[in-house]
């Protein structure tokens, strides 16, 4: 049976893209026809001149204070994560220069676990603010559908990605983000295995 069938036969497909696959951003079109409300409640609005483009506009500029605190939080995450994860690998550079007499590097494998577990917590935390953010910002694309201009979906996404909208000339800092606990999960992997080879 071959490796791949053996992955799916098991169940760890559905395991992988529950936990740790990254799914595509959300478009507009996708919360559009749920967004709105019915025609009553905007027909109440139309009663009075201006009131229904003043109530989206509101609506709007409260949704993207809210996407930016979610983004503010999002960033004091990670600037705790790498903080406290430079701290970890400090000491055990520390640990690895000068270990204590007698003290086996066995004894990293518990720290390591522990480790890994805060560099998985620290993926799944970043995947859901992306989440999170990527259903707001489809959001605030379809409130600019009712107003005169979209400056967040089609003005700033075409002017950092062109009309043809290349991925490869901007990358969100989400995507860059996703692979900052990953890469310290391999410091930390790679770390005690050089810590147990070369101390014993």
């Amino acid at each position: 049976m071959a490796p791949k069938d053996l992955w799916c036969k098991n169940g760890l497909m559905p395991l992988w893209k529950k936990y740790f696959q990254v799914s595509k951003p959300a478009k507009p079109d996708a919360v559009t026809l749920t967004l709105w409300n019915d025609e009553e409640v905007a027909k109440a609005y139309y009663a009075e001149f201006g009131a229904y483009q003043s109530a989206i506009m509101e609506q709007y500029k409260l949704y993207v204070e809210m996407a930016d605190r979610i983004s503010i939080r999002r960033g004091l995450a990670n600037t705790f994560f790498l903080t406290l994860h430079s701290a970890v690998l400090t000491l055990f550079a520390v640990f690895w220069k000068d270990p204590p007499l007698g003290v086996s590097s066995w004894l990293l494998l518990p720290v390591l676990v522990l480790a890994l577990g805060l560099c998985l917590a620290w993926f799944w935390l970043v995947r859901s603010y992306r989440q999170l953010n990527s259903g707001k910002f489809a959001v605030i694309g379809a409130l600019e559908m009712r107003l005169p201009a979209s400056p967040w979906w089609n003005g700033e996404w075409k002017a950092l990605r062109g009309e043809k909208q290349d991925k490869s000339t901007y990358w969100a800092m989400t995507h860059l983000e996703i692979w900052v606990p990953l890469l310290f999960g391999l410091a930390y992997v790679f770390g005690v295995v050089a810590a147990v080879a070369t101390n014993g």
